[in-house]
């Protein structure tokens, strides 16, 4: 479960102090999908970065399954990071170089599981998203927006994270292939028991998923 207790992240611009987030609270059960909706400046990305550990809240919690990520030291939440948590971001960041399958196969590469045993996990999570194996061996640029947004969930998926962080994952697609990635992610949560947390403006998407909250001057409200 993800628990976030009053969760404050400030900071200076000039001579004023900013409250990007500003005493959040709130949980989200093992399985469930989540979206967080909100206008620009709202604080959704400063959020999303405290929850994926990839800042340092002023003060507050953010605690995974009864543990605490905002107390771990740098080296302890690079690896935290890199074994209980699964970023999906707007602009996909496949490596261009790369086929589908050895995108995917890039984080358990990094957490050093032996060749064989990465092929046969970047295969099936790729046929879990709906790849043949001959769109498998393609490179991101032969791929369209909404198949390359499903290598980019399927590695996400691959360390079998905790927790999955979705930055705006429909914001590049067609409202047809934005509906089909949030389905995907719905089932997925389901399939493989992850908390997902999608930041999102669609809010007719949005309202189909388990909870949804909106963010407004760093507040957080369930819809």
């Amino acid at each position: 479960m993800l628990e976030v207790k009053n969760l404050k992240k400030s900071f200076q611009s000039g001579d004023a102090t900013v409250h990007a987030v500003g005493g959040v609270s709130f949980k989200v059960l093992n399985g469930q999908f989540a979206s967080i909706v909100g206008t620009s400046g709202s604080g959704k990305s400063t959020l999303l970065s405290l929850l994926g550990a990839l800042d340092k809240p002023t003060s507050g919690s953010v605690q995974v399954d009864d543990r605490d990520i905002t107390s771990l030291r740098d080296h302890a939440l690079t690896t935290y990071r890199c074994k209980s948590i699964g970023f999906v971001f707007q602009g996909y960041n496949l490596v261009p170089n790369l086929t589908a399958l050895e995108n995917v196969m890039l984080p358990l590469e990094f957490a050093k599981l032996p060749k064989a045993k990465r092929v046969a996990r970047a295969t099936e999570l790729l046929e879990q998203v709906g790849f043949q194996a001959d769109q498998m061996q393609r490179k991101p640029g032969k791929l369209s927006g909404g198949q390359q947004q499903r290598v980019a969930i399927a590695r996400a998926l691959a360390n079998k994270p905790k927790l999955i962080l979705a930055d705006e994952p429909t914001g590049n697609l067609d409202s047809q292939t934005g509906k089909m990635i949030f389905d995907l992610l719905h089932n997925l949560a389901k399939s493989e028991n992850t908390t997902i947390i999608a930041v999102t403006h669609d809010l007719s998407i949005a309202g189909k998923t388990d909870v949804t909250f909106r963010l407004q001057d760093g507040k957080l409200k369930e819809r």
